[in-house]
């Protein structure tokens, strides 16, 4: 039932506006509303009930015609926020429970974020009245779009769903080549978890967490694919100097210089992702092919067997027709910038454990959900969550930092071992992971050491306080020990591949 028939007329008009331009750039001429539904007559009608009725009807007719491909079109940065923001409001009040009207109201939400009317104004994060649950700026704005909409009420399954986003997007930023991120499965996970979230992706809190990670995969994914199609095609202009016409042999096909050339990677960056997956895939199998069989051969000819004429040629356009032999895995070294991005990791996975402990239930909060397990922790890693004294000097605020870092490296690490598993199948994606514990590997040795550090001085403390160290250093034990249970199984899991 409509609180405001003419608020609710000048949102559908709003909408019927951009829809009538959309269109008519798809038709290439100029698309006529009805004469009663012409803005200059609306503005004036008397009869706003009837009027309402005739444009939800109209309305529902251009939303039929446009699809999420179209729409992205027409969501360019030149549009105006308003007109956005009445778009986001018209899909969250009528929507149908269509797969394309959930990727519509994906789209403009991605917009919003993409295009802040303040530049930078979602960088900041908030608290929400509770002063516990962290509330992002941009949330907030939904929040406030969004408030005279009927919005659906978020389920446990609904937050456990959106609980893996930023792993996956974490994973994403972790590929340097585009075949490895389309072997990864992520884009159609993510397609899966949208469509699992139903009627609840209109949740503001859920579009605050899809947007950012829309817009962060979207730039990686342009990143890599780009850097893929500049590659083939440069591969096809070698080729082509030398003589040579085809590439590779990809689904059964030839795929020639003139194919290449034809490759619009503008153009197929503009489909919508669900409707150009398979171009996507073939362009990563023909990058995967021209990887493992380059068409140019790159060492220098061997002069004791090439001739004059022809010899150096014949070994530039030779195939390396041998697959590569499969090699023990060798861990790259452990860098300061490889550090500092696990770092930056553990700081949010203990900060996102910290918020879940200090507002669960007492009676659940021991046992932490994460998106392959569930994260057991100790009555003395629970005190640690809650605790208000973490800014504090002393040995009690120390202790519950080296608490909270072990309970974050012990989480990361499992994550990894469970990634690591999940990624048998693509070898690109399990260096991806074996990298990554390696690096934990190290932290873990370095936590190791700061508490073994720790619990020798707990003697040359005075009478009165060497019971509480000892109770502290026993706790330390505890939790290390579960360190090292995972930091074992890792090093056995990555050097026995």
């Amino acid at each position: 039932m409509v609180e405001d028939p003419k608020w609710e007329l000048a949102l559908l008009a709003t909408v019927q506006g951009f829809y009538q331009r959309l269109l008519s750039d798809q038709l290439g001429g100029e698309l006529p509303a009805p004469a009663e539904l012409a803005p200059d007559v609306i503005s004036h009608v008397e009869d706003v009930g009837s009027t309402l009725d005739r444009m939800q009807l109209w309305i529902r007719l251009l939303d039929m015609a446009i699809t999420p491909a179209m729409l992205r079109l027409g969501v360019q940065s030149d549009l105006d926020p308003e007109v956005a923001e009445a778009l986001l409001r018209y899909f969250a009040r009528h929507r149908d429970d269509s797969a394309a009207n959930r990727d519509k109201t994906d789209l403009v939400a991605t917009f919003l974020f993409r295009h802040p009317r303040v530049a930078g104004q979602w960088g900041r994060r908030g608290y929400g009245l509770d002063g516990s649950i962290p509330l992002s700026p941009f949330e907030i704005a939904l929040l406030e779009i969004l408030s005279e909409s009927d919005v659906p009420v978020l389920s446990d399954s609904d937050v456990q769903l959106l609980r893996e986003f930023g792993p996956l997007l974490d994973q994403a930023n972790r590929f340097h080549d585009f075949s490895a991120l389309m072997d990864s499965g992520i884009i159609p996970r993510v397609r899966q978890l949208k469509a699992a979230l139903g009627e609840s992706i209109y949740h503001p809190g859920v579009l605050a967490t899809l947007a950012p990670y829309n817009a962060a995969f979207g730039d990686r994914f342009q990143r890599l694919f780009s850097a893929a199609t500049q590659e083939i095609k440069d591969f096809g202009r070698r080729l082509e100097q030398l003589g040579g016409s085809i590439l590779s042999t990809v689904d059964g096909i030839e795929v020639t210089v003139e194919h290449v050339e034809a490759l619009n990677q503008e153009a197929l960056l503009r489909v919508d992702y669900s409707a150009a997956l398979e171009k996507f895939a073939r362009v990563s199998r023909l990058k995967r092919e021209l990887d493992r069989r380059p068409p140019i051969r790159c060492a220098q000819p061997d002069s004791r067997h090439s001739s004059p004429n022809g010899g150096a040629r014949a070994t530039a356009l030779a195939p390396d027709l041998a697959p590569p032999l499969p090699r023990k895995y060798a861990p790259s070294s452990v860098t300061p910038q490889a550090l500092s991005v696990e770092e930056a990791k553990l700081r949010r996975v203990e900060e996102s454990i910290r918020v879940f402990v200090r507002v669960a239930d007492p009676k659940f909060r021991q046992i932490v959900p994460m998106r392959y397990f569930n994260l057991m922790l100790s009555p003395a890693e629970v005190d640690a969550c809650t605790a208000d004294y973490l800014e504090q000097t002393g040995s009690r605020a120390e202790t519950a930092r080296m608490l909270l870092r072990m309970v974050a490296a012990a989480a990361r690490m499992t994550t990894e071992i469970e990634e690591l598993k999940r990624s048998q199948n693509s070898p690109s994606v399990w260096k991806l992971h074996a990298d990554s514990l390696v690096v934990l590997i190290d932290l873990a040795k370095s936590i190791a050491e700061a508490v073994n550090s720790v619990t020798p001085s707990i003697d040359r403390q005075p009478a009165s306080r060497q019971l509480e160290s000892q109770a502290a250093g026993e706790l330390l034990r505890t939790s290390l020990e579960k360190l090292r249970e995972r930091t074992i199984e890792a090093t056995k899991l990555i050097f026995s591949a």
